[in-house]
């Protein structure tokens, strides 16, 4: 008796977790339940007694639904469920990308991590020989459309090493790319998109030999940023160099490049006024358009994405100097982008940090970030005594971070409509997050574990997949007191849509995996 009132305890809390739409991350409830429907009676042959147990209070996860603004709106969230896996690996500076097998690869720090069972199970997959084992800036992409994996790492200040697997990780290739004399190849980033017809695409039309998509690989130096094309599929780069206009700001930092179906490219430079460098022509050539006059960027800043849908309509999401996440919207393949900012982040969420983003088709989007919803610390002094604003970089000793999911079906209207879910149950993050290398916090240990992003890439059927770095495990998750000394982790983790609408509109309404 005693075990049946325990699994239908057990029951019940899965049931509620599914109806509030999402499962969460149960860490230490088992014990406590054992404790409370625990019986002495039947040993003696006595009447049994039967001890009730203990109401379980479930918490509530956070659902938004708001406008462009970022208020509420009276409308019924869209109902998802996210699953959580934990990679069981360093998960510091993750990328994420998925193959049309569906085996997810999980990219950080000096490891290339595998799950061909929707997360249940990890495994390291890369050749120790063709993939370089040392690491400053480890990136992953996964081609969506040749399915080609790549591992790349940065060795030293002067040479990148770019592998690459065509089998799901079974067998890898690899060469490195050297950056020349001058310093520093840093913040290295990979993608590929369809050649075009114009620039370097144009080649292809009179030249045998070339990978069936163009590959990209971005990195900067004290000069700015270097962008590089390649005609082999990552093999070599012949061809590229610095990149034009605001690349040059702020030593060239910059983050993800993104490629749209038509061919265009986006890199996003680290600058104060909200900026895409665009190429048409496979990084023959670049142009810079700007937006997002009217919120801007804080200060230390971090990078932005553009992600585009199936018909090369495109979004840029970036955090802006009220610690909101925003959005512009590009209807011509980046030439022009709308003046007026578009909230993304509801009111009540005060900080956010590492935003990233993915689309499906037109007006499908998901993004996610880091966020606090800690409106009550605002004002107080934090680690120097200076009154927090929001920015993450300067955040109270037990400020809360979690991450955050928001799916809209119609991004593109004039009114569109944002439906947020804070996935984690206990928080990524406690106290401050480090945004500058240079100027980092030291509590209890450096506050610089999370790095420099996140990842969030669709895989065929339109399924949302987030890659992040947990910065508060073990004791920390689960002592409500936890401070900042005590998150200092970064745990490798991904949350993907098990149950909700795809991005892709043909794809209907997704089930789960497993």
């Amino acid at each position: 008796m005693v075990w049946i009132l325990l699994g239908a305890v057990l029951l019940r809390k899965v049931i509620m977790s599914r109806v509030t739409g999402t499962v969460m991350r149960t860490k230490a409830c088992l014990l406590a339940l054992l404790m409370a429907t625990f019986s002495l009676s039947g040993c003696f042959g006595e009447d049994e007694v039967i001890v009730e147990p203990e109401p379980i209070a479930v918490e509530e996860p956070r659902i938004f639904v708001t406008d462009k603004t970022g208020a509420s709106l009276d409308v019924s969230p869209l109902e998802m469920i996210f699953q959580f896996s934990d990679v069981g690996e360093t998960g510091k500076e993750p990328s994420i990308g998925i193959t049309s097998s569906g085996c997810i690869f999980f990219i950080a720090m000096e490891k290339v991590m595998r799950s061909c069972d929707g997360g249940q199970s990890w495994e390291e997959t890369q050749d120790p020989v063709q993939c370089s084992p040392t690491t400053s800036d480890p990136y992953g992409w996964v081609d969506p459309i040749t399915d080609r994996v790549f591992g790349v790492q940065m060795i030293g200040l002067e040479t990148s090493w770019i592998c690459w697997s065509d089998d799901d990780g079974e067998t890898w290739m690899g060469n490195p790319h050297d950056s020349g004399t001058t310093p520093l190849n840093d913040h290295i980033k990979l993608a590929s998109g369809p050649w075009t017809d114009s620039g370097y695409g144009a080649l292809g039309q009179f030249t045998t030999g070339f990978y069936e998509t163009a590959v990209y690989y971005c990195y900067n130096k004290i000069a700015g940023i270097f962008c590089f094309t390649s005609f082999d599929g990552g093999a070599t780069f012949e061809t590229g160099g610095q990149i034009i206009g605001l690349a040059t700001t702020n030593g060239g930092l910059h983050g993800a490049i993104s490629t749209a179906p038509d061919g265009t490219v986006y890199v996003t430079p680290r600058v104060a006024t909200p900026t895409v460098i665009v190429s048409k022509d496979n990084g023959f050539s670049w142009f810079e358009r700007n937006m997002g006059v009217d919120v801007n960027t804080p200060n230390p800043r971090k990078n932005s994405e553009v992600s585009t849908d199936s018909e090369s309509n495109a979004y840029h999401i970036w955090t802006g100097a009220d610690e909101g996440v925003y959005m512009s919207r590009s209807i011509d393949s980046g030439e022009s982008w709308e003046q007026e900012s578009i909230r993304i982040s509801p009111e009540g969420v005060i900080s956010t940090v590492f935003p990233q983003t993915d689309a499906g088709d037109p007006g499908r989007i998901a993004i996610t970030y880091l966020g606090s919803e800690n409106a009550e610390m605002l004002n107080e002094s934090d680690i120097d005594g200076n009154p927090w604003n929001g920015n993450a970089h300067y955040a109270p000793n037990n400020a809360t971070y979690h991450l955050y999911i928001t799916y809209s079906l119609n991004a593109l209207d004039e009114n569109p409509i944002f439906h947020t879910y804070r996935v984690t149950d206990d928080p990524v993050q406690v106290g401050s997050i480090c945004l500058n290398s240079g100027d980092c916090r030291d509590i209890g240990g450096s506050n610089r574990n999370l790095l420099d992003f996140n990842d969030l890439h669709i895989d065929r059927q339109g399924r949302v997949y987030v890659a992040f770095a947990d910065g508060c495990t073990g004791d920390c998750a689960t002592n409500p007191n936890a401070t900042a000394s005590d998150s200092r982790d970064g745990r490798g983790a991904v949350y993907y849509l098990a149950d909700g609408p795809s991005l892709y509109l043909a794809d209907g309404e997704l089930m789960p995996l497993y």
